[in-house]
């Protein structure tokens, strides 16, 4: 029984000083592990929706997921605007949050503002595979999109490698200009901004999609052999190039399946269940192999755990009490 009386508030600045590239690595592989000994129980549904597009293109999304190893109960809510040419999901103006009870008694624990533990998750859930699918020796980076995904999925790569180039492009000629100037200045290494998709990915040992279009980006006959792609987000690599990869593997066929764009490559007939090698949590718990050979071409699909969501919110929740940070509010009790 806890004695905790209130509730603590994590802010997004609070997040920031909180979660490092190195805790989410751990804790996302934690939680495949978890996954692999079936120790998850997601909610039912598993994902709840509430789409108000003419007018408002408002998008409500509710997951919840029950980690039993840890303990930790948690719901994550988001709610953004989507008009087909602005999408507010990686921005700080959409209101993003996980709920944390107690999974012993229900009593309320936390608020954890997620939009950087969001981020930080999505990169380093799928880069975290580049231990097992990654290139021996990479030493040219693509970036296809450098917004917060992007950024995010840059410090997490280059957690892992020390790159030689590191090509980037964006719609616009500023943005990837200035994008390269300060990473170069940071990382050490010649970050080289691109005006094309193709001129980023052609001859890119890792190549990192991570934008908001709902377009194809990036085509597979760009793609070299023995490079590892990794899509952060709905069709960062043409579908129709799936099936010619060596080695797709993803982080859940049951939570892709949900996405429309995933759906509709399967049921179209340019990839199936069967043609997938695996998913993350096979490789992670060793189940399955992971590169086999330096000329493979593999994909690394991911659109996201709510119980990697959950599980970060409660490492949050956790260090902020350890380092005394944090907003305490009042419960719904009469003492």
């Amino acid at each position: 029984m806890t004695e905790q009386k209130e509730v603590l508030f994590v802010s997004y600045r609070d997040t920031l000083d909180l979660l490092g590239v190195e805790d989410a690595f751990r804790v996302c592989e934690q939680v495949y592990r978890m996954h692999a000994a079936g120790s998850i129980v997601l909610a039912t549904p598993p994902s709840f929706k509430l789409d108000v597009a003419e007018g408002f293109n408002n998008h409500w999304h509710v997951k919840g997921a029950f980690l039993k190893d840890i303990p930790a109960t948690g719901v994550r809510l988001y709610n953004y605007y989507d008009d087909g040419a602005r999408n507010t999901v990686g921005m700080l103006d959409c209101a993003r949050y996980i709920v944390l009870s107690d999974p012993r008694t229900g009593e309320p624990l936390a608020i954890v503002d997620e939009h950087w533990s969001y981020v930080l998750r999505s990169a380093a859930s799928a880069v975290l595979a580049c231990k097992w699918l990654g290139p021996k020796n990479p030493k040219i980076l693509g970036l296809v999109g450098i917004g917060s995904m992007g950024t995010a999925a840059l410090r997490c790569v280059a957690s892992m490698y020390r790159f030689e180039e590191i090509r980037c492009t964006s719609r616009r000629p500023e943005t990837r200009s200035a994008f390269a100037e300060k990473w170069s200045r940071e990382l050490g290494v010649a970050v080289v901004p691109r005006e094309s998709v193709e001129d980023v990915v052609r001859g890119a040992d890792i190549i990192v999609g991570g934008t908001t279009s709902g377009e194809v980006v990036s085509r597979e006959p760009w793609v070299k052999p023995g490079a590892t792609f990794i899509s952060l987000a709905r069709r960062e690599l043409d579908p129709a190039g799936w099936a010619k990869m060596d080695k797709v593997v993803i982080d859940s066929w049951e939570f892709n399946i949900l996405q429309k764009e995933f759906r509709k490559t399967v049921e179209s007939g340019l990839f199936s269940r069967e043609q997938l090698y695996a998913e993350i949590q096979e490789l992670v718990s060793g189940k399955k192999k992971g590169r086999e050979r330096e000329d493979e071409r593999i994909l690394i699909h991911t659109t996201g755990l709510v119980s990697q969501d959950v599980a970060l919110a409660h490492f949050l929740y956790q260090r902020a009490l350890e380092k005394g940070r944090g907003m305490w509010l009042p419960a719904a009790h009469l003492s």
